[in-house]
Formats: structure tokens, C-alpha cells, sequence
């Protein structure tokens, strides 16, 4: 799950240089905060059931929901201060980098490891 997340950065990285490059600045900061908005709470969600994991007894149902309501309650929040705190925002680069970022780790699931 580490490495889906590590893949996620990276999609978000080559989606904000292509969306640098069709709309200019706003458009790169744009795609950059909204792959950021969704890469960074699964970073914490798989970090938290991975050490979930590790305690002895192993992670319990719990832990998931805990983690999944804190991953969502961060998503909303991060995305929030950007439309809160950056007034220049491409709303087509953000929302196309959020989903392309959300929707990359079924590409990166299922490809075979080399």
C-alpha cells in the first residue's frame, strides 16, 4: 500500500507539469494542491495501518473505519484551505488532478511488478 501511495505522488507530480504546461502557473499549483488534497491523507491511512499492523494482536476492524473517517475528514479539509487560501485556482486542473490521482490507484493495483 506504501508503494500505491509513493505512485500517487509521482502521478500528481506528471499531471501538474502537464497542467503547467496547458494553463501556466495556476494551472500547475492548481493540479499540484489537488493530487496533494488526495495522495497526502492516503499516505497517512496507509501509514496508520501499517503500524496498526505491526502492534501485536495485528490491526482490528476499527482501526480501518478510524482511519478511513480521519482519511475523508483530511481530504475535505485540505481541500478547504486551498480553495480558502489560494485565490488563483484552476478549478478544471483541480478537480481533473484529484481525480486523476483518486482514481490511479486502480491502474497501479493491478500492474504487474517487474
Amino acid at each position: 500500500m506504501l508503494r500505491i501511495v509513493f505512485w500517487q505522488f509521482v502521478v500528481t507530480v506528471v499531471v501538474a507539469v502537464v497542467a503547467g504546461l496547458l494553463g501556466g502557473t495556476p494551472g500547475f499549483l492548481s493540479a499540484l494542491f489537488g493530487g496533494v488534497c488526495c495522495a497526502v491523507p492516503n499516505g497517512l491511512f496507509a501509514a496508520r495501518l501499517y503500524f496498526s499492523a505491526r502492534k501485536p494482536g495485528g490491526a482490528n476492524p476499527m482501526s480501518f473505519f478510524i482511519g478511513e473517517f480521519v482519511k475523508i475528514a483530511t481530504t475535505v479539509a485540505l481541500m478547504g484551505a486551498v480553495v480558502w487560501l489560494y485565490h488563483d485556482i484552476n478549478w478544471l486542473a483541480f478537480i481533473a488532478a484529484f481525480i486523476v490521482v483518486l482514481k490511479s490507484y486502480l491502474i497501479l493495483l493491478f500492474r504487474r511488478r517487474s
